[in-house]
């Protein structure tokens, strides 16, 4: 599938790292599981790694994090 925002580049498997921020708190979690594009690096997350980068970010921003980085761990 062609990029959705650049229009050239090519989506491919890869790995990105997401950043949610919620207030003063940010969160990092690294080694995400992707489709890359391969001209800009725009990416796209499955229905199922959405779910859980969302849960581990909301279990963050309400535990009062400030600043966390977190890699996520292959299922």
């Amino acid at each position: 599938m062609n990029c959705l925002i650049c229009k050239h580049g090519v989506y491919k498997p890869g790995k990105v790292t997401v950043k949610l921020e919620r207030d003063s708190c940010i969160v990092l979690i690294k080694d995400v599981e992707a489709e890359v594009c391969d001209t800009c690096s725009n990416y796209l997350l499955s229905q199922a790694t959405t779910r859980t980068v969302l849960a581990i970010a909301e279990d963050r921003f309400n535990n009062g994090t400030e600043l966390e980085v977190i890699k996520l761990k292959a299922a």
